[in-house]
């Protein structure tokens, strides 16, 4: 299930990729049911909160009506940067799977460990790596095409 998941946040992240956005997308799962996504905003909303994972929990927490998500999962395919990690413990989130790993900004395993601080007062699950090289390949894909147009070059194609 979690590959199942895990592609449909890859959906969301090529939706980013089209409107120019940095390709991340994720998804909000309770009891086996997408109840939200969300995809990068930050260029098109100027916002530099909107990131995919925040903007899924606003949905899921409107959706639900409350702001405890503690029975959701959420899927992403880039790991969550420590504003996002910080608002899925703040949200309660049971679990977090993510793609590939982030060692600029990785929040859930790579340079901090969130969802598993004592210190804080909620912990969740974390699930790396769930197709990660396909997530990463997205991500490079995008950064590739878009260094080529700011040359002024055609991106090679494959």
């Amino acid at each position: 299930m979690d590959e199942d998941f895990m592609r449909a946040a890859m959906a969301q992240a090529a939706l980013a990729a089209e409107q120019g956005e940095v390709p991340v997308g994720a998804v909000a799962v309770r009891a086996g049911e997408i109840i939200a996504v969300g995809r990068n905003l930050r260029e098109r909303s100027q916002d530099p909160t909107a990131h995919a994972e925040l903007i899924a929990l606003r949905a899921a927490a409107a959706r639900l009506g409350t702001f405890r998500l503690d029975d959701v999962c959420m899927y992403v395919t880039l790991e969550p940067c420590p504003m996002c990690a910080g608002a899925m413990v703040n949200g309660r989130v049971r679990r977090v799977v993510w793609g590939a790993d982030d060692p600029k900004a990785g929040a859930t395993r790579t340079l901090y460990q969130l969802g598993d601080d004592p210190r804080l007062n909620h912990r969740f699950e974390g699930v790396g790596g769930v197709l990660a090289s396909e997530c990463a390949e997205q991500l490079s894909s995008f950064f590739k095409a878009l260094r080529a147009r700011q040359k002024g070059e055609a991106p090679a194609s494959r």
